[in-house]
């Protein structure tokens, strides 16, 4: 009782001013509902539900063609028994080297921490104390027939 999306393709993001571009891709993406229990009693016509959650999963990688950093993510999905929603590792690489200068382990909603190769530990990110900001949209009036939000606003309206 669960469904999947599995990311194909690349992105880019262009930090314009450092005129640097970076190419990515994306974990997959899965909603859960069902605990170990229901696996267990399925059979028996029984079915314990949980809260259903959102999950990400699979490798992705970050690389800057200009500087020649990298980065490879993984995003680790709950096991079966037992373990933590939400866990990430990471390492990230200078140009030409194979042994990371910096690994990150944590949650990817949450908080992250940084292990240097200097030894050095440190609070990499906590996303919980990031500041919201609030998406910039031009109105559905502005928009072309074809722009998501206008395509799919009754479908929007219908779900509110």
């Amino acid at each position: 009782m669960s469904i999947g999306v599995h990311n194909i393709g690349q992105g880019c993001v262009t930090c314009l001013d450092y005129d640097e571009h970076y190419i990515l891709t994306f974990p997959n993406g899965y909603g859960r509902q069902v605990n170990a229990l229901f696996a267990i009693f399925v059979f028996n016509a029984l079915s314990i539900l949980t809260v259903p959650w959102i999950e990400l999963g699979g490798e992705c990688s970050i690389n800057c063609s200009k500087t020649g950093y990298n980065a490879s993510i993984v995003f680790h999905t709950k096991p079966f028994y037992g373990g933590k929603k939400h866990r990430i590792t990471a390492e990230i690489f200078s140009p030409n080297d194979k042994k990371p200068f910096c690994s990150i382990e944590g949650e990817w909603n949450g908080v992250m921490y940084a292990k240097y190769s200097t030894g050095e530990n440190t609070v990499f990110i906590d996303t919980k104390k990031m500041p919201t900001i609030k998406k910039k949209v031009r109105k559905l009036e502005d928009q072309d027939d074809f722009e998501s939000r206008c395509l799919w606003k009754d479908v929007t309206y219908n779900l509110k």
